[in-house]
């Protein structure tokens, strides 16, 4: 069979399936196996494939068919104009989750050699673009050693291995520094939702969704404690649910600890991303 043979053969079953972005999932999918470009296909459609590189193409559009995210199957995601190695260990790093990093990077403009900590860091994707950004240091945690071993697989990759640290750790049980700068995207779903969340999700690690009954339970921790590991004025930078606004300013103000709070939308309007500044000793 052709490259344009498998290619159409691919959308036709796609299509046939309701999957959206027919087209360009098939395109990716052989991108990836071929290790091409998509200009590749076009001017070689007509080169004969593999057997193998046949039934490895087929079994993934089967994959994409029962729900399977296409990152996890490319193994690829990109954020930041940067490309992240993802698999069913880490969420996929989300657009939206970018202006964290782009306030984040605000923040820190001026400043020298800044200390940040990533927590709940997954795949490492806002750290690793912090660091590509900024003159800094950077720390990355999280609970799960498999996230970490992604996370520092996307470290060599994006050749950032003299800016970041790895510490494995229940939030804070393990860090033993103060920061200038604290940034995460936590759990925030309801436990009681995630059942109720599409296919390609489901396929996403739980620890890394699960927030708790009222999708709060890091937010309180991560407020009650961070102060600690701030250096005085340092920033507490928060991804937050779309719903979750009013609720997390509360934890933020009841707290007493924070100062300067404020939170910025998503490009769809929704508010994504909440930022206080820790009172000064």
């Amino acid at each position: 069979m052709t490259i344009g043979e498998l290619y159409k053969l691919g959308v036709t079953r796609l299509l046939e399936n309701k999957i959206e972005e027919s087209s360009l999932k098939s395109k990716m999918l052989l991108c990836n196996i071929l290790k091409q470009d998509k200009p590749y296909l076009v001017s070689h459609d007509r080169q004969d494939v593999t057997k193998e590189d046949e039934l490895l193409f087929l079994s993934q559009i089967e994959e994409l068919i029962e729900g399977k995210p296409i990152q996890y199957i490319v193994n690829k995601q990109e954020f930041m104009r940067l490309s992240f190695y993802v698999d069913e260990s880490v969420l996929i790093p989300q657009p939206d989750t970018e202006i964290l990093v782009e306030e984040v990077i605000k923040l820190a403009k001026g400043k020298n050699k800044i200390k940040v900590l990533d927590l709940c860091t997954g795949s490492g994707a806002i750290g690793i673009s912090i660091a590509k950004q900024i003159e800094c240091s950077v720390t990355l945690s999280d609970i799960s050693k498999q996230a970490l071993e992604i996370a520092k697989k996307n470290v060599i990759s994006n050749q950032v291995e003299d800016k970041i640290t790895i510490i494995q750790s229940d939030l804070f049980e393990n860090i033993k520094e103060k920061f200038d700068l604290i940034v995460s995207n936590p759990p925030y779903i309801q436990s009681k939702v995630i059942p109720e969340l599409s296919r390609e999700v489901q396929h996403e690690p739980k620890l890394a969704l699960d927030g708790g009954v009222d999708g709060l339970n890091f937010y309180r921790k991560i407020i009650q404690e961070s102060d600690t590991y701030l250096q005085q004025d340092g920033y507490l930078c928060l991804e937050i649910g779309y719903d979750q606004k009013m609720k997390i300013l509360d934890l933020v103000e009841k707290s007493k600890k924070y100062k300067e709070i404020y939170t910025k939308e998503d490009l769809a309007g929704n508010d994504r991303i909440m930022i206080a500044r820790k009172v000064g000793n």
